[in-house]
């Protein structure tokens, strides 16, 4: 339970604290007595989650819910108004997208320098896989203001929302690993650790010679970037180009160091010691 498939975790968690809240009267323990040990239940589950967000979602749920309910006037409320927030949360994730990324915007800056670091043609065809509100996009947007610029996102709010900021990309609502790959020159993410496995596996299938692979924070498995950039700290950003595998050692120069900002440090890779390769956009 404690690293099963998200979201499963945080709701056994919140199971088990409200069903340890139920049991404790039945046996004489006092409820403020059992609420604490709900709580420090819910922190010990929550320190074995991998990342910042589930740890918070996994902590919060139970001590939220039983805060809430002490103050009185949500004890009115009908019993069918606890599925509400659950309905919205079902609209924006359908159970398709459990096992790919939440909402978690592209940080306004963490794209700077990418288009000095990955020069491409005007018409270079450049996916936000997974665009959410379309803050990639706008990232990408001022890295590549010529490129034809694309936006996939299987939750159907969030690409109506994404389409309205970013008219000037294609936004269409779709499964990132269901759709094709193989006529980009450029595939953006913003997943989790246990999403680059997938993505792996499906740039290796599908990304022609001399296409790209850019992951935000998160580092494809068992592959050796071409280009590391860090503008935002927290939040590098890998590169990729096909054919995939082991690439030459890099290293930081001047000429990255001014893209990369105070951020490029030596120990850093920021520029590949090969150029990239040069490729022509292909039309459908």
């Amino acid at each position: 339970m404690l690293t099963s498939r998200w979201p499963l975790p945080a709701l056994l968690t919140w199971l088990s604290a409200w069903a340890l809240m139920v049991l404790a009267p039945r046996f004489g323990v006092d409820v403020w007595v059992a609420g604490a040990v709900a709580v420090g239940w819910s922190l010990a589950i929550a320190l074995q989650q991998s990342q910042r967000w589930r740890r918070l979602m996994v902590a919060a749920g139970f001590p939220l819910s039983w805060l809430m309910l002490q103050g009185g006037a949500i004890s009115t409320w009908p019993a069918w108004a606890w599925l509400v927030p659950l309905a919205v949360l079902a609209v924006l994730y359908p159970r398709s997208t459990w096992g790919d990324a939440p909402l978690f915007p592209t940080p306004k800056d963490a794209l700077q320098g990418l288009g000095q670091a990955l020069p491409l043609p005007a018409s270079a065809k450049v996916l936000d896989a997974g665009c959410g509100l379309g803050d990639g996009l706008l990232a990408l947007r001022r890295e590549y203001p010529q490129a034809d610029l694309r936006g996939l996102e299987w939750s159907a709010p969030l690409r109506w929302a994404c389409a309205w900021r970013c008219g000037f990309a294609q936004v269409r609502r779709g499964d990132i690993w269901a759709a094709d790959w193989s006529g980009l020159d450029v595939v953006y993410l913003f997943q989790r650790p246990e999403s680059m496995p997938k993505a792996r596996d499906k740039a290796l299938r599908e990304l022609r010679p001399g296409a790209w692979l850019v992951s935000l924070e998160f580092e494809v498995p068992g592959w050796t970037p071409h280009t590391r950039l860090e503008t935002v700290p927290g939040k590098p950003v890998w590169l990729y180009q096909a054919p995939f595998g082991a690439t030459t050692p890099h290293r930081c120069t001047a000429a990255m160091a001014r893209a990369c900002g105070k951020s490029c440090q030596a120990k850093v890779s920021c520029e590949p010691t090969r150029p990239p390769a040069r490729f022509e956009s292909r039309t459908p």
